[in-house]
C-alpha cells in the first residue's frame, strides 16, 4: 500500500464583520481575543485610533477597524471584541473588531484576488463561503500609514 503525502491543513483565520461583509485575519499574528476593555484616548489621533490599552505593563495602541474603514464607530455588542495581534516582532497592535466569534480553516487556493484597486494595502484576497456569502483577507502589514505608525509605534528613546 502505497502512502500518500500528508497535507498541510489550510491555515487558521479569525472572522469577524465590517459592517454586513466577512472578513479574516490569519490567527497566527492573533495574541489574544478580549472583551472590549477601557481605553486612554489619544489627543489629535486619526477618529480610527479608539485608543491605548495598559496589557500587563505594555502600551498597546488599538484601532477600530470599522471606523478606519468605513468611517463609522464599531457597535459595541456581545460579540464585539478587543483582538490583540503581533503587529512586529517587537510591537503589538489592538483592533476592535464585531462579531469576532468563529476561527475558522480558509484554503489558500481558494483565495482570488478582488481585481480592484480600491487603495487599501490591508484588503487582500477573496474567498467565496456558500452561495454569494465570501470573505475577504486583511493584512495587518497595510494597516497604518507610515506617519501613524511614527505616531503610534515612537522609537525607543523618542517618547515626548
Amino acid at each position: 500500500m502505497a502512502l500518500t503525502p500528508a497535507t498541510e491543513p489550510a491555515p487558521l483565520h479569525l472572522l469577524f464583520n465590517l459592517g454586513a461583509d466577512r472578513y479574516a485575519l490569519p490567527a497566527s499574528v492573533v495574541r489574544k481575543i478580549m472583551p472590549l476593555q477601557r481605553l486612554k484616548h489619544v489627543p489629535e489621533a486619526p477618529a480610527w485610533v479608539a485608543g491605548l490599552l495598559s496589557y500587563h505593563g505594555e502600551i498597546i495602541p488599538v484601532l477600530d477597524l470599522c471606523q478606519r474603514v468605513f468611517g463609522q464607530k464599531a457597535r459595541h455588542s456581545i460579540n464585539t471584541r478587543m483582538v490583540l495581534l503581533h503587529y512586529s516582532s517587537t510591537q503589538s497592535l489592538g483592533l476592535i473588531l464585531e462579531k469576532a466569534n468563529q476561527v475558522m480553516r480558509l484554503p489558500s487556493p481558494a483565495q482570488q484576488p478582488t481585481g480592484l484597486d480600491a487603495g487599501g494595502a490591508y484588503l487582500g484576497a477573496v474567498q467565496a463561503q456558500g452561495l454569494g456569502d465570501m470573505i475577504q483577507h486583511i493584512s495587518i502589514e497595510g494597516l497604518l500609514p507610515p506617519d501613524m505608525v511614527q505616531l503610534l509605534f515612537p522609537p525607543q528613546g523618542k517618547l515626548a
